[in-house]
């Protein structure tokens, strides 16, 4: 690939393609993948950076690359100038910015993949030190814009000093991730990984997606620095600062549902029994320090009821995950495989709507002794309607776990199948 220069912006079509069909499909070791919706004013420049990085790779590395062009639906000719300059194009159909990477890497036929936008801000020649990555054992390279250099005009400053900064936090937060750049356009991902992780977000937030999913199925993510340049474009940007940010935010926000539901049903299921208890101790026993009154009984009520339906929602969101293949089986995952189906929880909702009713009618049956008058505290009935609720959501919880876990009972069954299997293998190794 000695041949392939520069000529104003392009490079040899004739050379390049002729190259590339030297190899055969099994042959490919380099996919570079561009998504493209009318970018013809700077695909020549980004199409000749590819090929730069090809040769290297290729004289570093002896893996022979394709150019692929993933175009979502150009209408400025577009596919015909990547064409003659020797790239594939795939064409999608499926509008985004994550469905055109999603495709053009699934068409890719290399064993490694490097992609990065088609509005040449990126320097594709710098994805080299990302394939090293993946040769050395990396399954995801991401590279960082804020360590290589942004050019001034580049990057808008609430991008980069508030967007990009708050979501990659959010998202090392919530993942345990240590990534200084969630968001840069250049990265490289074996072949391998990709499919591993199965992605599906269509658009920008494919960003996020891929760290997320690599990172639950503990792949290995290394990083290397990348410069941002401005854009070559003489349109406004695809971008929505506001809009992509927040499809970002609520997808870190989705994908953890133990962080999002969990922490907030532990902290109200703790507060609100804490305020119930307290609130026991002082009518059985008027004048014990603290004094709980009504207000603090209906607000320790409320926070059980909606820590014990946030619960649920974890319980939801984990068993998503899990049967979506990205959610790792962690310690909760199996306490809650051994101990939960349809008709337990069925069970124990109605026995908690039982108890209600009975503390209920008691209330009812003290109401009539007193001649109808009122009582001096009102935990009872507070009691019994919150024992009702939970017996509700209990038993609607288990049906809604039951449909989203393929209309089984046992909603956890293939969890506990694979737990089961594990078992059986380490008793094997160890026999």
């Amino acid at each position: 690939m000695g041949d392939i220069r520069l000529a104003q912006g392009a490079i040899s079509p004739p050379i390049f393609a002729t190259r590339l069909a030297k190899a055969g499909k099994s042959e490919f070791g380099l996919s570079i993948v561009i998504p493209c919706l009318n970018e013809r004013d700077s695909l020549p420049h980004c199409i000749a950076q590819a090929a730069r990085a090809i040769e290297s790779v290729a004289d570093l590395y002896g893996l022979v690359g394709e150019i692929v062009v993933a175009d979502n639906g150009s209408t400025d000719g577009s596919q015909a100038i990547a064409e003659n300059l020797g790239a594939r194009v795939v064409p999608v159909t499926r509008r985004g910015y994550g469905a055109a990477l999603i495709a053009g890497c699934e068409a890719a036929r290399g064993q490694y993949l490097l992609m990065g936008d088609a509005d040449g801000s990126y320097d594709f020649t710098e994805g080299v030190a990302m394939i090293e990555r993946l040769l050395d054992g990396a399954d995801l390279c991401i590279g960082s814009r804020f360590e290589g250099g942004i050019a001034p005009g580049a990057m808008p400053w609430k991008n980069r000093y508030i967007g990009n900064p708050a979501l990659t936090g959010t998202l090392n937060l919530l993942f345990g991730t240590k990534i200084g750049d969630a968001h840069c356009g250049l990265r490289a991902i074996s072949k391998e990984a990709f499919q591993k992780c199965g992605l599906t977000s269509t658009g920008m937030e494919f960003a996020s997606e891929m760290i997320i999913k690599a990172s639950l199925k503990q792949l290995r993510i290394d990083q290397t620095p990348a410069t941002l340049s401005p854009d070559l474009r003489n349109r406004e940007p695809h971008l929505r600062p506001w809009r992509d940010g927040w499809r970002h935010l609520r997808y870190l926000l989705m994908l953890r549902p133990t962080r999002v539901f969990g922490l907030p049903a532990l902290f109200a299921l703790m507060f609100g029994t804490i305020l119930l208890l307290a609130s026991s101790v002082q009518y059985f026993s008027p004048g014990t320090f603290p004094q709980i009154g009504s207000y603090w009984t209906l607000l320790g009520s409320t926070l059980v009821a909606s820590g014990h339906m946030a619960f649920i929602m974890t319980l939801i969101g984990c068993l998503c995950g899990i049967r979506a293949g990205y959610q790792p089986s962690g310690l909760f995952s199996r306490l809650i495989t051994r101990f939960t189906n349809l008709e337990g929880m069925l069970l124990m909702g109605l026995g908690l709507v039982i108890v209600g009713l009975i503390i209920l009618i008691a209330v009812a049956v003290g109401w009539v002794q007193r001649n109808f008058q009122m009582t001096s505290s009102i935990l009872p009935p507070v009691l019994g309607a919150l024992a009702i609720t939970l017996g509700l959501q209990t038993a609607l919880g288990g049906f809604a776990l039951a449909i989203v876990g393929g209309n089984e009972a046992h909603f956890f069954g293939d969890l506990r199948k694979r737990s089961k299997k594990n078992e059986h293998d380490d008793h094997d190794a160890l026999a």
